[in-house]
């Protein structure tokens, strides 16, 4: 409710508001509209990096000009516009792109952060993961939970690509990132290539099963193949979904919960033509189409995409997909803390 003011009232207020100031105090009437407002309003906005005319040719263009021991990590941070210059895709996620160059080793380290691999190119690339190995091949989805050593490499004649997804902007709002350089440039290997998936992904649990990485899955390479194969299977199987087509989300075995802790990840299958109803919900995400061409259209804006391409959609922004070609889409959002945290919302409309 609006009042007039006289201007006397206007000039006692101003003089208080003064004085709060220095005091390190504000008034909470003067910004509570801004503070809670009716729905949120995301900052941060729907945005396309296009990998094969722009992102790969300046990405192997930075593998001329530094080694990825210089470097740490050879990564083009995808900023959101929004956010420029705060290594954020949308408000709560980062994302990049890193490339390794055949015979380099990304020299091993930990970190507080979570971070996730999925694989846009190559098929000799490697991670070693708390002590066992694995091969990365396109569209596998890889994890390296929270202070885990871990480091990278090429043994292949290519190069190899793959977009980063970390929780580092919720990490850096708790002030809470810690980070470790190995002695070494590679940690030791202690177990064989596939231990974790012979124990944990073949529908099979040791019989006191626990993760060594806490609250994040024992698993940590859900191979593309299997998962293509799965979602194939699925949509043969039953009418796709009128929202999310045809939509598995990656689980932990222990508990069948998100396979992060502070990261949801799924991947959707669209056949060319298909159209899905309009949705939002409260979780910021980014989207890397593994296979397939289409379009998505966030709020009023349709962005065209092509495979390979990735893009950030902004929470609480009515999204729909549109395949032109078949499509295999992975993406991932802050969905699992949302929810943990209770403030979780959706909404669907109709076609």
């Amino acid at each position: 409710m609006e009042t007039t003011l006289d201007d006397a009232t206007r000039a006692r207020r101003k003089d208080f508001y003064a004085r709060l100031a220095p005091l390190s105090l504000a008034p909470l009437w003067e910004v509570l509209k801004g503070l809670v407002p009716p729905e949120p309003r995301p900052k941060a906005s729907a945005h396309l990096w296009r990998y094969r005319q722009e992102v790969r040719p300046l990405l192997l263009e930075a593998g001329g000009l530094l080694t990825a021991e210089e470097a740490e990590r050879r990564v083009l941070v995808l900023e959101n516009p929004a956010y420029a210059g705060q290594s954020r895709a949308t408000a709560s996620l980062y994302a990049g792109v890193q490339l390794m160059v055949p015979g380099e080793t990304a020299p091993a380290h930990r970190h507080t952060p979570s971070a996730l691999r999925f694989m846009i190119e190559g098929d000799k690339g490697f991670t070693a993961v708390g002590g066992e190995r694995t091969t990365m091949r396109e569209g596998d989805f890889v994890i390296t939970p929270a202070w885990a050593w871990h480091d990278h490499g090429n043994e292949g004649d290519g190069p190899v690509i793959w977009m980063d997804g970390l929780d580092l902007p919720m990490m850096g709002f708790f002030e809470a990132i810690f980070s470790e350089e190995h002695n070494d440039l590679r940690h030791s290997v202690t177990r064989l290539e596939g231990d974790s998936a012979a124990r944990f992904g073949e529908g099979l649990l040791p019989l006191n099963a626990g993760s060594r990485y806490g609250l994040t899955t024992p698993i940590f390479n859900y191979p593309y193949e299997r998962t293509r194969e799965a979602l194939l299977a699925a949509a043969a199987g039953e009418d796709a979904d009128p929202h999310f087509a045809t939509t598995l989300r990656y689980a932990n075995p222990i508990d069948g919960g998100w396979a992060m802790p502070t990261m949801a990840t799924w991947m959707t299958h669209l056949k060319a033509g298909f159209r899905t109803a309009p949705v939002r919900s409260t979780d910021s995400m980014v989207m890397c189409a593994s296979q397939g061409s289409g379009e998505v259209s966030v709020g009023d804006q349709t962005i065209r995409f092509a495979e390979k391409d990735i893009v950030a959609i902004p929470g609480w922004s009515w999204r729909s997909f549109k395949a032109t070609t078949d499509c295999f889409l992975f993406f991932f959002s802050d969905r699992v803390v949302h929810e943990k945290l209770g403030f979780f919302r959706e909404e669907r409309r109709d076609a």
